[in-house]
C-alpha cells in the first residue's frame, strides 16, 4: 500500500508542477538567439535513429545543442552504448501528424472506456504529446532519446518500453516510485547525461529533454528563453 501512496503523492506533485510550468510558459520571454538548425545524421556520431513518421526526416537541433549531444554519445560509446535519438526539430505539420496519430488512439480508448468525456480523453493525451503550438520540439531546443546496450544487443530497459515502443501512462514520469532496479538504473543514467549537460528532462516523459527554450528557462530559473518556435 505505502508503494501505491507514494505513487499517487509523486504523480500529484508532477501534475501539479506541469500545471504551474504551463501558466508560466507565455510570461517567459524569448531573446532568440538565432542558432541554426544542424542535422545529426551529418555530425559524425555514433548514434541510432529510430524511424520517423516524416518522410527524410533529418533529426535536426540548434547548433549549440551538438557538442553536448557528442559529449554524451562519447560517454555512452566508451561503455558500449549508442544514444538513440527518437526526434528533435518538429515542425508544426510534423506535430500536428503526430498529435492526430496519438489522439486517434486515444479515442480508441475512449471506445473501451465510454465513462470518459472526449474532453478527458483529450486532457489524457495532452499529458504526453503537446499540440502543435504548444510543443518545445518546433524550437529546435527539445530532443527526445533513449540508450542502446551494444553488450545486450537490445534497447535498455527504462520501465514501460518495449525496444522503441513506450506504453504512454503515469509510469512514464521520470521518477515514478514503481519502477524496478533496472528500470531505476537506466532512467538515472539516461537523465543524469542530459542533465551533466545542462538539459532539463521534461516532466512527465523520461524521454524529452528541453535545452534553450522556454521549458529549460523555467526549469532553470532563467530570466529568458534563447529559443523560439522555428517555422
Amino acid at each position: 500500500m505505502s508503494t501505491i501512496k507514494n505513487a499517487k503523492k509523486y504523480c500529484e506533485a508532477v501534475e501539479a508542477k506541469d500545471a504551474r510550468n504551463k501558466i508560466l510558459v507565455p510570461t517567459i520571454p524569448i531573446r532568440e538567439n538565432h542558432a541554426a538548425l544542424k542535422s545529426l545524421k551529418e555530425v559524425g556520431l555514433h548514434l541510432i535513429f529510430e524511424p520517423s513518421l516524416m518522410d527524410d526526416y533529418q533529426y535536426l537541433v540548434r547548433e549549440d545543442m551538438i557538442e553536448k549531444i557528442a559529449r554524451i554519445s562519447r560517454k555512452l560509446n566508451a561503455e558500449n552504448k549508442i544514444l538513440i535519438i527518437r526526434s528533435a526539430w518538429r515542425s508544426f505539420e510534423h506535430q500536428q501528424l503526430l498529435w492526430e496519430t496519438k489522439f486517434m488512439s486515444f479515442q480508441r480508448m475512449h471506445r473501451m472506456h465510454p465513462e470518459k468525456s472526449l474532453e478527458e480523453i483529450e486532457e489524457i493525451a495532452s499529458h504526453f504529446i503537446a499540440p502543435p503550438q504548444k510543443s518545445m520540439h518546433t524550437t529546435g531546443g527539445a530532443i527526445d532519446a533513449l540508450i542502446y546496450d551494444g553488450v545486450e544487443d537490445r534497447v535498455m530497459d527504462f520501465g514501460t518500453n518495449n525496444g522503441l515502443e513506450i506504453k504512454l501512462s503515469k509510469h512514464c514520469y521520470p521518477h515514478h516510485p514503481s519502477m524496478g532496479p533496472e528500470a531505476k538504473k537506466n532512467r538515472a543514467l539516461l537523465i543524469g547525461l542530459f542533465e551533466d549537460e545542462d538539459f532539463v528532462c521534461d516532466l512527465k516523459e523520461y524521454w524529452h529533454f528541453d535545452y534553450g527554450n522556454v521549458m529549460w528557462a523555467i526549469g532553470k530559473e532563467k530570466e529568458y528563453a534563447m529559443y523560439g518556435a522555428i517555422t
